[in-house]
């Protein structure tokens, strides 16, 4: 494929130049067709109008817009896209015009193109009959603003190949993208249940049963949202709305169709007016009819293998910024109470049935239960998967759970040859489940903090004495217990994009892991205390440099070096190695005497100026029994081995949990540390 993945985009309206603009962002190389230079310039006007709020918000410099807009070339032809890994058309939604357009670039781009579409209204089958390849016909459908929302569905039709699959799954990577993988039907995952969510709200306005505040006010509350239904359908269109409706209608049946007075307000071209008093008696009401309609569909869809109960939920809380996905709600509510209201809904509907799912699920009197690992054999390698991209992969009990369970079984089976870890989205993994300490701090149930921590310290030396080779594959921000299961591997491959990082000391506590011991294993105690004390970030370049890192790759490389690794075997993450010359001030700034200046306040000494000062100030801000408890530590565990570095931190966990510092560290907003008081 090349350096640089390039991609086609066919359409330059308001779905394709954002496409586009995010594809470009992330460096890969992007053609732009429209059937006009004016809606080429028009379309290119929207992406640099976008970029320019991103230099004004400080998120790019005119440098890095000047370099994003280079890789996007527009064109009137076609013929321009004959060289592309991947064509994306997002054209009108208008079968007919979708068809021509696969038609043509049937003819024009070779075999092995990926030819994608964005529709959300018609089946990806349909389309891909206008082509002689149905194989490498996919969907790839994007939310608004798709340079900014960070969901995407790619959806398979019954001939999709497998190649076809891993290729958009990999284009999906490459631009920051969380795929959820669903199946060819109508509405596909999220507007499945998205669609007939807005249609209730409109059916309850049409009933007389509230007026819009109120309605607006009930769905904000019940599901931690910024708009309510109507507003939603202001912002996005009630065109869009009322043919989204429509067509869904037509494919599922009367629950999903549009009603009249969303019909009425199409021929209108009016916006719906938001004004009015809220009455607050009927907020529930309508929390229970659009939970029904939510819960009711998302069971449905589930049971159909449209999609997961995991990517549904994580569809709604990406894609649609809810709080809580259906099957949580189901959970928060009580099955008892999700049954008893989807009830009441089907026998308002005679077309909306209960589904088998939640039947079963009623009957059981238990919660959802939902899967954050995912385990992939290919080629020899087990390719454990924690996927919990809408929570940044952060570790929890069951992930911790789950993630012993699918080692265990990779270890034992006969076929793996080893075993790879990876995450999906954006991230690797963000430490630990914050919310989880806090719940139990204030609990006072220092118990279930303990277990947590020496099941997690069981697993990751399991980890990195496993017969079988272990990899880590950062491929993104790791931190705290993130970088720990990192550190754990026998070998880490990474991408440009991977880093790790311990920020616990911010936060009131210290990596509970063995990150600590760990990094100190690579570094020596210097090094390892200059990175926990302030916190700052190794970037994969600088933890090649220093030997923590065994390769790194581009995205496109990462099957085959893990397979040349893993062949090889043999791996040595603690070998003898000289740390390069430019990381000798960071040491000397952590020497043993200058911990002991920075514990109390003071700029280190020996070191350059600037990075005494800079050092200083940050530490400063961290918490002050945190730090003289990683430094503590450090220094113990050095002598000691593996086993004997963990007891010596689960010795301490219960110390610097009761801390005052540690539960204000954990509920302070994220970049925005309290005043720690030292006690």
């Amino acid at each position: 494929m090349g350096d640089v993945f390039k991609v086609g985009i066919v359409g330059a309206g308001n779905m394709g130049s954002g496409v586009a603009q995010k594809m470009a962002q992330e460096g890969l190389d992007v053609v732009l067709v429209d059937i006009a230079d004016e809606y080429l310039q028009k379309g290119m006007k929207n992406i640099k109008q976008t970029l320019q709020q991103g230099i004004e918000r400080k998120i790019f410099t005119a440098d890095q817009v000047e370099k994003i807009l280079s890789r996007i070339k527009g064109s009137t032809s076609l013929d321009d896209l004959a060289d592309r890994n991947l064509v994306l058309e997002a054209v009108f939604e208008n079968e007919t015009v979708k068809g021509e357009v696969f038609s043509s670039l049937d003819g024009i781009c070779p075999p092995d193109t990926v030819l994608a579409t964005n529709t959300s209204s018609f089946r990806v089958l349909d389309l891909a009959r206008y082509t002689n390849y149905r194989d490498r016909v996919i969907g790839m459908h994007y939310f608004y603003h798709p340079a900014m929302n960070r969901l995407l569905e790619i959806v398979c039709h019954e001939g999709t190949s497998q190649e076809t699959l891993q290729k958009a799954l990999l284009v999906s990577k490459l631009h920051g993208k969380t795929a959820i993988v669903v199946k060819d039907s109508p509405g596909f995952a999220v507007n499945r249940f998205f669609i007939p969510w807005y249609v209730e709200a409109i059916r309850i306005l049409e009933e007389g049963t509230a007026n819009i505040p109120t309605i607006e006010e009930a769905a904000k509350k019940a599901f931690k949202i910024g708009m309510g239904p109507f507003e939603l359908i202001n912002v996005t269109g009630v065109p869009i709305a009322y043919h989204s409706a429509v067509v869904l209608g037509k494919e599922i049946g009367p629950f999903y169709d549009a009603p009249e007075l969303l019909k009425k307000q199409f021929e209108a071209k009016e916006n719906w007016d938001l004004s009015g008093e809220v009455d607050e008696s009927k907020l529930q009401l309508i929390t229970d009819r659009l939970y029904a309609t939510a819960i009711g569909v998302a069971s449905d869809l589930v049971e159909e293998e449209v999609a997961t109960i995991e990517d549904t939920d994580r569809g709604a809380k990406i894609g649609l910024r809810w709080r809580f996905g259906p099957f949580e709600l189901a959970n928060r509510i009580g099955i008892d109470q999700a049954y008893r209201i989807v009830s009441e809904m089907s026998e308002r509907h005679s077309d909306f049935k209960i589904s088998g799912l939640l039947k079963t699920q009623y009957q059981k009197k238990e919660p959802f239960i939902f899967k954050y690992v995912d385990v992939e054999l290919k080629d020899g390698l087990a390719y454990i998967t924690i996927n919990r991209p809408e929570a940044m992969n952060a570790l929890n009990p069951q992930v911790v759970d789950q993630l012993a369970h699918e080692f265990k079984r990779s270890v034992n089976n006969p076929d793996v040859k080893g075993i790879v870890f990876k995450t999906a989205g954006k991230e690797f993994v963000a430490g630990a489940d914050i919310g989880f300490f806090v719940k139990n701090i204030k609990a006072d149930n220092f118990e279930d903090i303990y277990e947590f921590t020496r099941q997690g310290h069981e697993l990751l030396k399991e980890i990195e004495e496993s017969p079988k080779p272990t990899v880590a594959l950062l491929d993104g921000l790791s931190l705290g217990g993130g970088s720990e299961l990192a550190l754990a591997c026998q070998a880490i491959v990474a991408t440009k994009d991977g880093s790790l990082g311990f920020p616990e000391t911010g936060i009131g506590i210290y990596p509970g892991l063995g990150g600590m011991y760990r990094l100190a294993r690579h570094l020596g105690p210097e090094l390892a205390k200059y990175y926990v004390f302030t916190g700052k970030a190794l970037r994969a370049r600088d933890a090649l440099a220093l030997g923590i890192i065994t390769r790194l790759v581009d995205l496109q490389e990462v099957e085959e070096t893990l397979a040349e690794l893993i062949e090889v075997g043999g791996l040595d993450k603690y070998r003898n190695r000289d740390i390069p010359a430019e990381y000798s001030q960071l040491k000397e700034a952590c020497s043993k005497e200058n911990v002991k200046r920075l514990l109390k306040g003071e700029p280190p000494q020996g070191v350059d100026q600037e990075l005494a000062a800079k050092t200083a100030r940050i530490v400063s801000k961290k918490a002050p029994l945190a730090l003289k408890k990683a430094d503590e530590l450090i220094d113990a565990q050095i002598k000691a081995d593996t086993s004997q570095a963990i007891e010596l931190e689960l010795n301490r966990l219960q110390e610097i949990f009761s801390t005052e510092d540690a539960l204000a560290g954990l509920q302070a907003p994220p970049g925005r540390p309290p005043e720690y008081q030292g006690r």
